[in-house]
């Protein structure tokens, strides 16, 4: 979707246009939005009922953080959105998707939590404590990527199975198959703040922690660039993260097969990738409606992240849960 932004002279006279009664086909019904302080940036336009962004009249900054799997894209639409003509700052911290629920459910420092699995009940009950009610935006699909060295010549595809075993009880790669070496399996792990290492142990191990922190050679990092570089180092190692990191580093890294399926968008659309999992922001609507420059942003993110997820290395989702979300939360606004 290409879209041209007119210069903010003519969309001041628009909105004074718009306030006064003014009211195109295909307009938002409520033209209270067009009023109200802060909220300037919003066009008669609107994607799927979500108003149109011109960024060059968003004011205030944005504080974000959370996942590193989320992180590539957040940052890939934070730039968008400065290229367009937003001239705050948006803060992206990749610090896990259990620290960035900390910051802005426990510690309501942040605006938006990336994050690479729902929020849980005691994070929602955290939330509430600090007058938020979590507003869940799955802005796409991750399948993620189990991968080894491109000098690792024998690992092709694993079952899930197998995947426990290597990452839990076995010590060598011949345990787990005996054509394989007889080699020290070196493991890489995201850290257990992250989304990814729940959604991990929830797939293969069913939510049980004690077989992955038990096993030897296992090195853990919320950086999930360390991750790589660990893996790269060593035919006899392997770890896992989001695809976006496997894209990245596809002249590095051999993603495996996993249950002989494949991770590429027809098997994640057709659900047959055993690994593929939702990506989320959460904000809350006192929080979009008392800063107008988050609710911009996650406006934006929804309306054009299509665009841009499948160049930073993830997948497209139905964005119609998330947007009307955004729609109910703004009530009162647009």
């Amino acid at each position: 979707m290409k879209r041209i932004l007119i210069g903010t002279a003519f969309l001041a006279l628009s909105a004074m246009v718009f306030a006064a009664g003014g009211q195109e086909a295909g307009a938002s019904a409520d033209a209270g939005s067009a009023k109200t302080p802060g909220f300037e940036w919003i066009l008669e336009e609107s994607i799927a009922g979500v108003p149109d962004v011109n960024p060059m009249l968003v004011n205030g900054d944005v504080i974000s953080a959370g996942s590193s799997t989320v992180f590539p894209l957040a940052e890939r639409m934070a730039e968008r959105f400065n290229d367009e003509g937003y001239t705050g700052k948006i803060t992206i911290d990749s610090i896990g998707s259990g620290a960035g629920f900390e910051r802005w459910a426990v510690t309501a420092e942040t605006d938006i939590a990336n994050a690479s699995r729902p929020i849980k009940d005691k994070e929602v009950a955290a939330a509430k404590e600090k007058g938020r009610t979590p507003i869940t935006f799955k802005i796409g699909t991750d399948a993620l990527a189990v991968c080894v060295s491109k000098a690792n010549t024998f690992a092709k595809d694993v079952t899930m199975d197998e995947l426990a075993l290597i990452f839990s009880t076995a010590r060598t790669w011949s345990d787990v198959r005996s054509d394989w070496p007889a080699q020290p399996i070196l493991r890489f792990s995201p850290g257990t703040d992250s989304g990814t290492f729940d959604y991990f142990v929830e797939e293969v191990f069913n939510k049980k922690k004690e077989p992955i922190l038990g096993a030897e050679n296992l090195q853990l990092s919320e950086d999930d660039n360390i991750l790589v570089q660990g893996i790269e180092g060593s035919p006899y190692a392997i770890g896992y993260f989001g695809f976006a990191y496997y894209v990245e580093n596809a002249a590095k890294l051999n993603i495996l097969k996993i249950n002989g399926v494949e991770a590429n968008k027809e098997n994640v659309d057709a659900a047959t990738y055993p690994l593929a999992r939702p990506l989320f922001m959460y904000s809350d609507a006192g929080v979009m409606k008392s800063k107008p420059q988050v609710a911009a942003f996650l406006a934006f993110v929804l309306n054009y992240v299509e665009e841009e997820i499948t160049d930073v290395g993830y997948f497209p989702t139905d964005l119609a849960p998330a947007r009307k979300g955004w729609i109910d939360a703004m009530k009162g606004v647009y």
